[in-house]
């Protein structure tokens, strides 16, 4: 189960060094646009003896006209400095659509007797869901054209996509406002109607009883938490559907799937660090649900099934977590037997399970493996893959009784690449390869891991892609380091074809694996939330110093970027170390963090007190308190900063880039750029079309470039 969560300035340049006046500097120079200011109304905070003045605390009410008309300024202003890079912006979007094949196919996934996929097509934002029988190429069904559902939407995003077992249904759930509430509907496949049902205010899980009439679908609450489990038969009056599960606990998230056997559907309820695991026969949905194994704090666990026994990883005893097996009459801890036992430099991360054969995802020196299981004769063999630093990534599988794995493989320098294993004869086929247009060359293109020594003496992976030669005159190189560290989450090196418009523009592009993700195992998630959170912003300190002393680049050339609680990364490392980046890109950044997690009607806040702490505690809040960004700034020079928000995000509220923005401004010592752009339609993840996507990376490296001066 997965949860919501939340990618040297001019003062300080070293002496001696040579002054670069971009296109823009010059421009703002003559114009000289007037920045918004917020006005600053005090507003007194006072816990444990502690009190803090939030001047801004008045930009959260969205229904105040002055709240938005503040966003609109600041919009503005962002525009009119960045206008002197609208060419450039349309030149770097040009490159990045110029390299993707617009009209394209994915790889069919074959479901009983059809193969389904998705198509692109030439100018459309969005994909076009559609299916034939495995056995006529010509007999194509369109099941969901996106493009149309969008249209009139300034935010569209597809959640649920659910196909009845018998294939004549489908359940989808879409979101028009980027608030990540769903509305739910049912598609008769044969007619192209709908049927009378639709659900509203459900999150995008879904999953069908094997009947196909009874589906299971998830309510969420005022603070938008995936809580209330409904049990819905087709035709019946939602009204009247029977709640299955209502979970109180409200550090809890739920989900509902079924098992690749189509024997089981799970219930899954997790926090941050413990869960549970109920399941109902797929046959018989309107029994009551069974537990297998009641949740205990701090134990995590994940189900597979096969015949009579559950597959079962966990952290029992084990905090990079095993692998047990149980029978499913009885799936209680007292019955598992352990299969793969605990390894304290190998983190398990889940399994799949096949009718011959155990799939197990583990992850090693910071780099994913794949395990295959023979599960008649007990050997198990290592996928084997072509590069040193790498990323493999699962895909649905929905066939139970094949030999065939499917799942996507990438590095920094190889587009990914589609690829059946056949696990019994330990082959592998690519079955497509993305197509990057525009002659991209791998060969001219290096990736590579490095370390540095974080303060404590920890080892950190950077990892990097550059192109060839490395060493070029002019110096050191720009170079852009991303970062995230949070909830346990790998920032996993992979191919990006936009990346290739700062690459060919002689950038390194690196990515600092620090504390807070499990890149490195589940001790390296310990050591960087709760109490050891300061790790994750050492740790990125130390990576950049290592970058800087390598002579890979120069403060003055530096620009670090991260979303969310990767812009939290970006607001707490600014605030420690300003004088070591020349630019910040800080998306959708989590930087309010101590008002936020006092604030229990907030989304997230109470299932992350398990991330952050709980700030009602002196210890978490004195933690927390050091290092939460807007508490932390301060009268000193700042490098550029490029800040963005939606307006509609309910992970990271735009009132706290907005809050964070607005006291930069009232306190930085310097004239380096700070813009603020808040995206009016959307929410956390931006813009939703793929065409749309690509004008905002182009709007980001084109402050990028302009900051540093980089020359087309």
């Amino acid at each position: 189960m997965t949860h919501p969560s939340r990618t040297v300035p001019a003062l300080v340049r070293p002496p001696g060094a040579p002054v670069e006046e971009s296109l823009g500097t010059r421009i703002e120079a003559e114009l000289a646009p007037e920045p918004p200011r917020a006005r600053s109304v005090p507003r007194e905070l006072t816990i444990h003896g502690d009190t803090r003045v939030d001047e801004y605390f008045w930009l959260r009410n969205r229904e105040d006209p002055e709240v938005l008309a503040y966003l609109e300024a600041e919009n503005r202003y962002t525009d009119a400095v960045m206008h002197c890079t609208e060419a450039l912006q349309e030149r770097l979007f040009a490159e990045m659509r110029g390299r993707i094949k617009e009209t394209d196919l994915s790889v069919p996934e074959r479901i009983d007797g059809w193969l389904y996929y998705h198509r692109t097509a030439e100018g459309a934002q969005y994909p076009i869901y559609c299916r034939r029988p495995v056995d006529n190429e010509n007999a194509e069904e369109v099941l969901l054209d996106l493009n149309p559902l969008a249209a009139g939407h300034a935010y569209f995003r597809l959640g649920a996509f659910e196909v009845s077992p018998d294939h004549r249904l489908l359940a989808y759930a879409v979101d028009t406002s980027g608030a990540e509430s769903f509305s739910l509907y049912v598609k008769d496949l044969a007619t192209g109607a709908l049927l009378a049902e639709t659900l509203v205010n459900v999150s995008p899980s879904v999953a069908w009883a094997n009947d196909s009439r009874t589906l299971f679908y998830v309510v969420l609450d005022e603070a938008r938490r995936p809580c209330r489990l409904y049990r819905h038969i087709l035709g019946a009056n939602s009204a009247e559907d029977a709640l299955v599960h209502f979970e109180a606990d409200e550090s809890f998230f739920l989900d509902i799937a079924r098992t690749r056997s189509n024997a089981f559907l799970l219930l899954e309820l997790a926090s941050h660090s413990t869960s549970e695991v109920r399941f109902v026969s797929a046959d018989r949905p309107e029994e009551p649900f069974r537990t297998v194994e009641p949740r205990h704090a701090g134990v995590e666990y994940t189900v597979s099934h096969h015949g009579d026994r559950f597959f079962i990883t966990t952290n029992d005893a084990a905090p990079n977590f095993r692998l047990v097996s149980a029978p499913v009459t009885s799936p209680a801890r007292a019955h598992w037997t352990e299969l793969l036992p605990h390894r304290p430099d190998t983190k398990l991360d889940s399994t799949d399970a096949f009718r011959h054969h155990l799939v197990v995802y583990e992850r090693e020196a910071g780099l994913r493996q794949i395990r295959v299981l023979d599960l008649a004769s007990g050997a198990d063999h290592l996928v084997a893959f072509p590069e040193p630093v790498y990323t493999v990534r699962q895909h649905e599988n929905p066939e139970f009784d094949t030999t065939l794995l499917r799942f996507s493989y990438t590095s920094m320098v190889t587009p990914n690449a589609v690829v059946d294993y056949d696990m019994a004869a330990r082959t592998w086929t690519v079955r497509k390869q993305t197509e990057v247009l525009g002659g991209y060359d791998p060969a001219r293109y290096r990736t590579e891991r490095r370390f540095a020594t974080a303060p404590d003496g920890t080892q950190v992976p950077i990892s990097l892609v550059y192109q060839l030669p490395l060493e070029r005159p002019g110096g050191p190189r720009p170079l852009l380091l991303n970062g995230y560290g949070a909830y346990g989450i790998c920032f996993d090196p992979s191919f990006s074809s936009s990346s290739l418009s700062l690459l060919e523009r002689g950038f390194v592009v690196a990515i600092a694996h620090v504390r807070g993700g499990e890149d490195m195992g589940r001790p390296w998630y310990e050591a960087g939330k709760l109490l050891n959170k300061p790790n994750s912003f050492t740790d990125f300190i130390a990576a950049a110093e290592h970058l800087v002393a390598e002579g890979l680049t120069s403060p003055d050339r530096l620009v670090i970027s991260g979303g969310s609680a990767g812009g939290l990364l970006m607001g707490a490392v600014t605030n420690l170390r300003p004088d070591l980046f020349r630019a910040v890109l800080a998306e959708v950044p989590f930087v309010d963090v101590v008002n936020t997690m006092l604030d229990a009607t907030l989304p997230l806040t109470v299932i992350e007190y398990e991330e952050w702490g709980n700030p009602n505690d002196p210890a978490f809040y004195d933690c927390i308190r050091s290092y939460s960004p807007y508490d932390n700034v301060r009268e000193t020079a700042y490098p550029n900063m490029l800040v963005t928000a939606g307006l509609n995000d309910p992970r990271v509220a735009y009132w706290e880039p907005a809050k964070f923005t607005a006291r930069l401004r009232a306190r930085k010592t310097d004239s380096n750029r700070l813009l603020l752009r808040t995206n009016m339609g959307a929410g956390h993840g931006g813009a939703s079309g793929r065409w749309d996507y690509l004008r905002e990376v182009a709007f980001k490296y084109a402050f990028v470039l302009d900051v540093l001066g980089v020359s087309e």
